[in-house]
């Protein structure tokens, strides 16, 4: 199955603070939103922070990378062939770096594939119901990439 991703992150190159994965079929979200770094780029601190829990209910998680990555497996567990679609190389990036566990060792996913799509004409910030929230600019993309 297909997996629509996004991710906020703390400026150009900082840590990770959310992650989303809206699938193309049903309504199993993933979310996460990470501990946050001490110092947070202004931008950020003024257009993702006051958003970060904009999730329904039951959906949002704060959790360590680890725990992250993990769940992430067990998401994944029941798909033979999950293929993550991406309109951003940092989201991809981001992603694959959250699997990582420790020297060596990465969250137990058998197979994984990726799609980076050209997303010209899509902006998730005017078309998210909620701008710069992980889910809501996945589920946005999500809509792009479907026509709907």
């Amino acid at each position: 199955m297909r997996y629509f991703l996004d991710t906020e992150f703390n400026g150009f190159g900082g840590e990770l603070i959310s992650l989303a994965l809206v699938p193309e079929d049903g309504d199993q979200e993933f979310y996460t939103s990470l501990p946050l770094p001490e110092k947070i780029h202004s931008w950020v601190e003024q257009r993702v922070i006051p958003y970060l829990r904009h999730v329904p209910p039951g959906v949002d998680y704060e959790m360590s990378r680890t725990e992250a990555a993990m769940h992430i497996a067990t998401y994944f567990a029941g798909d033979p062939d999950p293929v993550i679609i991406a309109d951003w190389p940092d989201d991809l990036a981001y992603f694959c770096a959250l699997l990582v566990t420790g020297p060596g060792e990465k969250a137990p996913i058998n197979c994984l594939r990726f799609e980076l799509i050209n997303g010209a004409g899509f902006s998730s910030a005017a078309t998210s119901k909620v701008p710069h929230n992980a889910l809501h600019d996945a589920r946005a993309l999500k809509k792009f990439y479907l026509g709907e």
